[in-house]
């Protein structure tokens, strides 16, 4: 089947093209260039039969290459399905799991339930955001190498205060084992 866009939907294209020309990196470590990402943009569409009813799965999986939802290829999706832009920043608002801002390489979680509040998360925050030069409100490292999220449960109370690194659950965490960790990141990136 030849694929065939329409002119609003090619306009779309190069204006991510023009936009995110530099090579960035999914969460599978893969580095991919613009040009491959829209072209992954379109499998996704292709493997979901184009249908509507399957945008929230599209919206995952769009989510998985960029590391988070840029305007311009929600708009080009809703293009493609045939649907208002509107209603695909509606989903990609209302839940929680989508994000509308870039997130670094690894993504870092760190509990503050009541069972990890309790047991010492607070200081393993504060620690984490002053080893990586973060606020409240700046959750994103410069170099688009960390992003520090909390959150309210994790799941694995019993080994509180939790921290999970990527899809890596670290449990029983102090300050100290929290920096650790980043440092030995931050070594293999240098590597």
């Amino acid at each position: 089947m030849l694929f065939v866009i329409s002119l609003k939907a090619e306009e779309q294209f190069f204006k991510l093209n023009f936009l995110w020309g530099v090579t960035m990196t999914e969460t599978t470590g893969q580095v991919l260039t613009a040009v491959e990402k829209i072209e992954k943009v379109r499998e996704i569409l292709k493997e979901n039969e184009y249908k509507p009813s399957r945008l929230i799965p599209i919206l995952q999986a769009v989510q998985e290459v960029y590391r988070y939802l840029p305007k311009e290829v929600m708009n080009f999706v809703a293009e493609e399905l045939k649907i208002p832009a509107g209603k695909i920043y509606g989903v990609a608002t209302f839940y929680a799991h989508f994000s509308l801002d870039p997130k670094g390489k690894h993504l870092i979680r760190i509990c503050d339930g009541t069972a990890c509040h309790v047991r010492g998360s607070e200081p393993i925050l504060t620690a984490v955001r002053n080893k990586l030069g973060l606020t409240k409100t700046k959750s994103t490292t410069d170099d688009m190498l960390f992003t520090l999220e909390t959150v309210s449960c994790l799941g694995a109370c019993g080994l509180a205060p939790v921290m999970v690194v990527d899809e890596d659950v670290h449990g029983q965490m102090t300050p100290d084992k929290a920096v650790a960790l980043i440092d030995e990141i931050l070594k293999t990136e240098k590597a």
